[in-house]
C-alpha cells in the first residue's frame, strides 16, 4: 500500500567518515568546508554525524562529503544509515521548507571517483520485504553500476555519482510503498587493495 506522505517526509542519515591517512583531521575539516550543508540540519559528535531534512538534500550532502574527501586521493571510507518514517522520529531538527535544488551538485559533478559500496535495504513491518529488496537489486543492474551479491548486502561498483543515484532511487522507491525504511551503506574509494 502506498503511503500518502511521499517524499515530503524527513529523511535522516547517520554516518562516519574515515580517511585512512595521518592527515585525517585536515581531510575531514577541508571536506566540511567544501560542502554546503545549509539545507540540512547537522550535528556531529565524537562518533558520527547526523544530517536531516528533505531526501534530495540529505543524499546531496552525503555524496558531496564522500566525493570531496575521496578527491584528496587518500583511501577514504564512509559508513552510515539512511532512515525515513521511524516511529520514534520527530519533526524537529530538520529543514523541510527548503527548495528542491541541491546545493552541492554543480560543484561535485566534476569530481569523477570510482568506488565500491555495499548496501542493505530494510523495509520495516512488511511480510513481503524480500520482494521489495530483490526488486531494487534488479533495478540497480540498469543504473550504470556493477551489481554483485554478497553476504548480508548487495555490492555496487562504479562512479560515486552513479552509486549514490542507485542508493537514492532504491530508497525513494521503497519508501513510497513502505512507511518505515532504513538503508545501511559502506563506501570505499582509493583503497590500496582490490576486491
Amino acid at each position: 500500500m502506498r503511503n500518502n506522505c511521499g517524499t515530503s517526509r524527513i529523511v535522516g542519515c547517520q554516518f562516519s567518515l574515515h580517511p585512512m591517512s595521518d592527515n585525517f583531521v585536515d581531510i575531514i575539516l577541508s571536506t566540511l568546508s567544501e560542502v554546503d550543508t545549509s539545507k540540512v540540519w547537522k550535528e556531529t559528535d565524537d562518533v558520527s554525524t547526523c544530517i536531516r531534512g528533505k531526501m534530495i538534500h540529505v543524499f546531496d550532502v552525503a555524496k558531496a562529503i564522500f566525493l570531496h574527501a575521496a578527491n584528496t586521493g587518500e583511501h577514504v571510507a564512509m559508513n552510515g544509515t539512511f532512515s525515513i518514517g521511524c516511529p520514534g522520529d520527530t519533526e524537529a531538527d530538520a529543514y523541510m521548507d527548503e527548495t528542491d535544488t541541491p546545493l552541492n551538485e554543480e560543484k561535485a559533478k566534476s569530481i569523477l571517483q570510482i568506488a565500491g559500496c555495499k548496501f542493505s535495504l530494510y523495509p520495516m513491518g512488511h511480510e513481503d520485504y524480500m520482494d521489495k529488496i530483490y526488486e531494487q537489486i534488479n533495478l540497480s543492474k540498469h543504473r550504470n553500476v556493477t551489481v554483485t551479491s554478497t553476504h548480508y548486502a548487495t555490492r555496487l561498483d562504479g562512479d560515486v555519482h552513479d552509486i549514490f543515484n542507485a542508493l537514492h532511487e532504491s530508497f525513494k522507491l521503497v519508501q513510497e510503498k513502505v512507511s518505515h525504511v532504513t538503508m545501511t551503506f559502506s563506501l570505499s574509494a582509493n583503497s590500496p587493495t582490490t576486491k
